[in-house]
């Protein structure tokens, strides 16, 4: 599980330094993509080191507040500076390329979009800096108050998707990794700098705060985790500054695949996902009084949903290239395919762990 996590973190922590390559389009291309994102690297490194998890903590109130005043303004400013309105804004899009706020017949279709939420729901509670971050928390009751008010912070992605529309008349041709900078294109167009440079300060901390807690807790899985099971006579602090130790290590290889890499922003997240999600069904059946599912079958069902995600991310397998697949089925995402593969094997190999173990309890018995 712990070697999941890992596998699945490193794109997650990849998206957030790609988010960085934002501050070419904001500082007007004074300053590189390559530039911001080693020089992001090396400042949520050097911060991580020091601050710890109650840092990226107050990183991330300060960033809070600024994604709400801030998307929320460009969701409701530039489509009422744009085309007069929210409702105006699909009739124009409409009119200029008809059909294009429709979701298509096959490919990412209603079926692929539906998969792609559900996987998204199944898997949010996965992640593992998802856990950590709960230690910051003064007592449970902030933790409960916390559950209530985040599904709330999740509708500022209407304004986002507000955004997303202006942008398509507006800064047409976005295509490939140019999709990520949607947001950051109209407001240069737009705005005067010194608000581009308030919009762009408010992406690098959308960027560092997440990325931070990544960092820290991959570290920490591969120092607590991994060398614990090779040396587990080491203490604490051994642990901990191991930890340390591996911060900048996993901050370069991230780096390394955030510029050798051209995936969107939203590909990367998919991919992690679709890989953390295949931890789902063994969590939720832990919860029970009893455990219905073997260790064996668990594992196995892990270790076969994410090499199905890995085969097919790999070999570029696509579902429409066989066509003996219903084609609802041709469109899910493959997290959600991997999912069901991940769950056969739970069950097969847990049915016949019990039935193998029925006859040798029987005759201890």
């Amino acid at each position: 599980m712990t070697l999941v996590d890992i596998v699945a973190l490193i794109p997650y922590l990849v998206l957030q330094f790609k988010g960085l390559g934002i501050v070419e389009i904001a500082g007007y291309g004074a300053i590189s993509s390559k530039v911001a994102i080693w020089t992001g690297d090396i400042v949520v490194g050097a911060y991580v080191m020091v601050s710890g998890v109650h840092g990226s903590a107050w990183t991330s109130v300060a960033k809070d507040i600024l994604i709400v005043v801030v998307v929320v303004f460009l969701g409701l400013y530039l489509p009422s500076h744009y085309y007069g309105g929210l409702g105006s804004i699909f009739q124009a899009i409409e009119q200029a390329e008809p059909g294009f706020t429709v979701l298509p017949p096959h490919g990412e279709s209603l079926w692929w979009f539906s998969s792609t939420v559900l996987l998204t729901a199944l898997g949010f509670y996965m992640w593992p800096h998802s856990f950590g971050s709960i230690y910051t928390a003064r007592n449970a009751t902030v933790i409960r108050k916390n559950a209530i008010v985040l599904p709330l912070y999740q509708l500022i992605l209407l304004f986002v998707f507000f955004v997303g529309f202006a942008a398509i008349l507006q800064v047409p041709g976005l295509t490939g990794p140019d999709i990520d900078l949607a947001l950051f294109k109209p407001s240069v167009k737009t705005f005067d700098p010194w608000l581009v440079g308030t919009i762009g300060a408010t992406g690098v901390l959308t960027a560092l705060g997440p990325g931070s807690m990544i960092l820290m807790t991959t570290a920490t899985l591969i120092a607590n985790n991994l060398y614990r099971m090779v040396a587990p006579s080491a203490d604490d602090r051994q642990v901990s500054r191991l930890a340390k130790l591996l911060v900048p290590v996993i901050s370069i290889v991230a780096v390394f695949f955030t510029l050798r890499g051209g995936e969107t922003i939203v590909a990367l997240l998919l991919t992690g996902y679709s890989l953390v999600t295949q931890l789902f069904p063994s969590l939720v059946l832990s919860l029970g009084k009893r455990n219905i599912a073997a260790r064996e079958g668990e594992a196995a069902g892990i270790l076969a949903g994410i090499a199905t995600v890995a085969f097919v991310s790999l070999t570029g397998l696509n579902f429409h290239k066989l066509p003996w697949l219903p084609p609802q089925v041709q469109d899910l995402n493959i997290g959600i395919v991997a999912l069901a593969v991940n769950l056969i094997v739970l069950i097969a190999l847990s049915s016949a762990t019990w039935l193998s173990a029925a006859p040798a309890q029987a005759g201890a018995e």
